[in-house]
């Protein structure tokens, strides 16, 4: 057993997209409650570096980009480590690499996925994952009790202050009395992409019904495809592209609802409680709802087989419902 006495610093491994890192904000919290005189080492990507700043049981930032590395800075990064004198590594996103450097650091105790060099790490478990039989912060939670770390608060947040929303919502011409709509009609898997042009119809759709705006999400890769599907129309903002991720968490603490497919925005807006209506295709084993769905109240999932059987008017429907619901609930 671990003793939470001896514990003084604790280095936690995950860089890869914001979405994932953000669904670790749990498996954050049970190491902070388990250890609580421990200061909190977060090594993630350069572009979470700055959510990262905003959930609160994180006491430090390393940003280190990608895990692939070369022996030079395996070693550099090892001696950065090793001068936080961490007791204990969670190594939450498999990798050969950052097992190689927890080890070179001289961490004590090394905790992680048994595989890809797992002889390195000190206390290990299977990666079931791909199974897609528990939700992603339930995986999580499961690898930090390996260092005994638990917590029964499974909530995501993060902290997002009225100056950042007010700055955020002058910034785009956006008052804090209109009630503001998010759509974020893109994903990273091609596989899981709903059609844009249902994505403006259901735009409009909620325009005729709610006296709003409605806002476009999306990276800065997305621009060309945004403009192209929804620039020119009366009460659509297209704002791919244009904020940080502080700034689109700050947008979408502001709206009713977020209308999305799998992505990123989903675990955003619940870190900060607007609900979701999420678009799933459930016969891909390991990226359904179970394992990826939001945690905000209010939020619904539509899922098929088949993403091209979801009709604009079901999604119609059931955005109504959660702001429905968000409205009750105020």
């Amino acid at each position: 057993m671990i003793n939470p006495a001896k514990i003084k610093s604790i280095v936690v491994v995950r860089n890869d997209r914001f979405g994932e890192f953000l669904l670790n904000i749990p498996a954050f919290r049970a190491l902070k409650e388990t250890f609580p005189g421990a200061r909190l080492v977060a090594l993630v990507s350069p572009q979470n570096a700055e959510l990262a700043q905003h959930i609160p049981c994180i006491d430090e930032i390393i940003a280190w980009q990608g895990n692939r590395l070369t022996w030079a800075q395996k070693f550099h990064l090892a001696n950065t480590l090793r001068s936080k004198r961490p007791d204990l590594a969670i190594i939450l996103y498999p990798s050969k690499d950052f097992n190689i450097v927890a080890f070179l650091a001289g961490i004590p105790n090394r905790v992680g996925y048994d595989h890809k060099w797992p002889f390195l790490l000190t206390r290990r478990m299977p990666d079931r994952k791909a199974y897609g039989e528990r939700h992603e912060v339930d995986y999580n939670l499961e690898l930090v009790a390996l260092a005994g770390a638990k917590s029964d608060d499974k909530s995501l947040a993060i902290k997002i202050d009225d100056d950042i929303i007010s700055s955020s919502l002058a910034e785009f011409g956006l008052n804090s009395g209109e009630i503001l709509i998010g759509i974020h009609p893109f994903t990273s898997d091609s596989v899981k992409l709903w059609p844009a042009e249902r994505f403006l119809s259901v735009a409009k759709k909620l325009l005729s019904k709610v006296e709003s705006r409605v806002l476009i999400f999306g990276g800065a890769i997305e621009q060309t495809k945004a403009y192209e599907a929804f620039s020119g129309y009366p009460g659509i903002i297209n704002l791919t592209g244009k904020t940080t991720l502080v700034q689109l968490a700050a947008l979408l603490k502001k709206c009713r609802v977020l209308i999305s497919g799998d992505s990123g925005p989903v675990h955003l807006a619940s870190c900060v409680g607007t609900p979701v209506v999420a678009l799933f295709r459930n016969d891909l084993p390991g990226k359904g709802p179970k394992r990826w769905g939001p945690l905000s109240v209010g939020s619904i999932v539509i899922e098929k087989a088949d993403l091209s059987e979801i009709s604009a008017d079901e999604v119609v429907k059931k955005s109504m419902e959660a702001i429905g619901k968000l409205c009750t609930t105020q």
